[in-house]
């Protein structure tokens, strides 16, 4: 036998050693994070050395694993060293915390500082691995500023800082890539990602596609509310739109693209889709725990505050998603048969519904009315998913008589739950990787002064509160590229955020709400739009078209931001009658702006370009204008223009015209 053959035959057992391995330490890793949960022995700083290097176990190898599996032994041979680095590190501060993190703030020993170098260039390669070279970019340029900010003119120059300084920021002092974002990944999001990796193994997001095909065939535009409805589920969860186009779009562009939708349409409503997932409760992709730990309130309170803005971007995207799927003249009807070889029983539904509903009913419970902590609620939620998870189904086997015994089923059950605790890690490394860089980022700011810099030259250079909101949100959308929108949210509301609240009076949670939303526009803002690239890509359309129809179908979502600031109330963190009021304002003045961009007009050419840009212009006006009795004019306006359109253009009798002809 030759050398070759055997290489070829050990290959596949080198795989399935390390696909076993990455599932075991995915099962200890999340041991060690339940257990930190219950008992809370360490401090979160010490618990946050330990997380980080737990985490990138997992994912160096997993990593190390599909880089075998497809044959690329040089990115291996990287991810191992690169992981070593990391776990030896964690081992090394948790085991010496009080020497390190007590002791000897401001100044380490000499390995300690080569130890800290190590972790930087190990961090830098998963970083460029996984993210790209633009936040690679982005980040060594943080550090190169921080290095030689003598060297910068004006406003943005600072003093300097030594290498040993930046070590000190970023590593020794355990302030920087194991600070405040790393602490709050570990004992907030990590529990919420593997709620997400239980729900993915136990077969949830396969019941929301069934019930979504379901209410399709209510639907004239059914197949592509489908993908809005499962990508927007799911967005919510994995904390990247890009991430989630890939999964979801793989499904649901294809399946709108047979029902004989154009590409770059399938494309853009999957690129929105993915996108608008990032605002939904109660996860909005991680970014709702970092706003909480933000501003100091209950975690509960920013869910509450986002509810609204989540309603008017959902309800608005749907109206379009319709229009467009109309205009395109496709056949929207979905066989459910093509999806799923069965159906649902009465009785499986039951058991699916307590299977599933228990362990949310605990999470809504704990969190809106006996006020847990994050942490406390996440931990019973997680604990109440794996005994539903694993019973229900052993219980329904007694029930039913089905083939499988309730043994079987049992240990079906098990397995699955180890599955999920492997899916969920795996959808928490990259979000863990970024934050813990970008908490070093942000200690780099905040060491040199940048917020404060920035802020005067946001002072100087803007023109007031609107030209301040939209350069804002220009370096939000910048800053989304490349990047999941938690991080991009994160950055901007470190550098932007202070200086809306201060020098330009707006409510904290308001200006935490804009920078946010505007930080999820990049996914569909050309020229990068990572979403609509992943997306065209499926569909094999073209990138900018794919991008006008995506814009064409979120249009509302580039308004919300500016509109947040003049309608304050429409973020609140108690729902009260204004905020419903100002709300449903905002959200006709959103189905103005879709009306008058996605509807198929029945024109000429010139004639329907100006109306689509007198009704965009009107509901942008009726979503920023402050007033409501203004508001209400303009969405009077849009109604006798709806309404003369079916009357005058498709013939439509009106009731009260029948009654006043008989």
């Amino acid at each position: 036998m030759s050398s070759e053959t055997t290489q070829t035959g050990r290959l596949p057992t080198l795989v399935r050693g390390l696909d076993v391995t990455v599932t075991a330490a995915a099962v200890v890793f999340w041991a060690i994070v339940l257990a930190w949960a219950y008992t809370q022995t360490w401090s979160t700083v010490r618990y946050g050395t330990v997380f980080v290097g737990g985490i990138m176990t997992v994912y160096a190898l997993n990593e190390t694993r599909e880089a075998v599996e497809a044959g690329d032994w040089i990115d291996g041979a990287v991810l191992i060293p690169s992981s070593l680095v990391l776990i030896t590190a964690s081992a090394y501060f948790a085991l010496n915390f009080e020497q390190v993190y007590l002791l000897r703030q401001g100044f380490a020993l000499e390995h300690e500082y080569m130890l800290a170098r190590l972790i930087i260039i190990s961090l830098l390669y998963l970083t460029w691995r996984e993210f790209g070279n633009l936040f690679l970019g982005l980040v060594v340029g943080v550090m190169i500023y921080a290095i030689f900010g003598d060297a910068v003119p004006g406003v943005l120059g600072h003093a300097g800082m030594s290498e040993l300084t930046l070590l000190q920021a970023t590593v020794t002092d355990l302030y920087g890539f194991y600070g405040q974002l790393t602490q709050l990944t570990a004992s907030w999001i990590a529990p919420f990602l593997l709620y997400a990796g239980l729900l993915f193994a136990y077969g949830a997001f396969d019941l929301i596609l069934r019930v979504a095909i379901v209410a399709a065939n209510y639907i004239k535009s059914g197949v592509a509310q489908t993908a809005v409805l499962s990508s927007a589920v799911i967005g919510s969860i994995n904390g990247s739109y890009t991430a989630n186009a890939a999964m979801t779009g793989s499904f649901t562009i294809p399946t709108m693209q047979e029902s004989g939708m154009a590409g770059h349409r399938a494309a853009g409503i999957e690129a929105v889709a993915s996108t608008s997932g990032q605002v939904l409760p109660p996860v909005m992709g991680a970014s709702a725990f970092v706003m909480a730990s933000y501003l100091g309130v209950p975690y509960v309170n920013i869910i509450v505050a986002g509810l609204v803005p989540a309603a008017i971007l959902v309800a608005s995207i749907g109206i379009a998603v319709h229009y467009t799927a109309l205009s395109d003249a496709s056949s929207q009807e979905m066989e459910f048969s093509e999806f799923f070889d069965e159906t649902l029983s009465t009785e499986q539904k039951v058991f699916e519904a307590f299977r599933f509903g228990i362990p949310f009913g605990i999470l809504i419970y704990l969190l809106g009315i006996a006020q847990f902590t994050v942490m406390t609620s996440a931990l019973y939620t997680v604990v109440a998913m794996v005994l539903t998870g694993i019973l229900m189904p052993t219980v329904q086997r007694l029930v039913d008589s089905d083939e499988t015994t309730p043994g079987q089923e049992f240990v079906s059950q098990v397995k699955d739950t180890i599955h999920g605790f492997r899916r969920g890690a795996i959808i928490l490394a990259p979000i863990a990787i970024i934050l813990v860089v970008i908490s070093g980022v942000v200690n780099i700011f905040g060491t040199t002064g940048v917020p404060a810099k920035i802020a005067l030259l946001l002072i100087n250079l803007s023109g007031g509160v609107l030209f301040a909101v939209l350069l804002g949100m220009a370096v939000a959308i910048l800053m989304g590229v490349g990047m999941p929108t938690v991080a991009a949210y994160v950055i901007v509301a470190i550098l932007i955020v202070p200086t809306f609240v201060a020098d330009f009076g707006i409510p904290e949670i308001t200006a935490h709400y804009t920078v946010f939303y505007a930080a999820i526009l990049a996914g569909i803002t050309p020229p990068v739009a990572t979403a609509a690239v992943v997306a065209a890509g499926i569909a094999e359309a073209n990138f900018w078209r794919t991008c006008g129809a995506a814009i064409k179908i979120a249009a509302p979502l580039f308004v919300l931001p500016v509109s947040f600031v003049y309608n304050p109330a429409m973020v609140s963190m108690s729902l009260g009658l204004s905020t419903v009021v100002v709300g449903s304002l905002v959200l006709l003045g959103a189905i103005t702006i879709i009306y008058g961009l996605n509807y198929p007009f029945r024109m000429k050419p010139g004639r329907t370009i100006g109306l689509r840009a007198l009704l965009t212009a009107l509901g942008v006006f009726v979503m920023v204008y402050p007033n409501n009795v203004v508001k209400l004019g303009g969405i009077a306006v849009f109604v006798g223009i709806f309404l003369a359109e079916k009357v005058m253009v498709r013939g439509l009798e009106l009731p009260f015209k029948r009654g006043a002809g008989q």
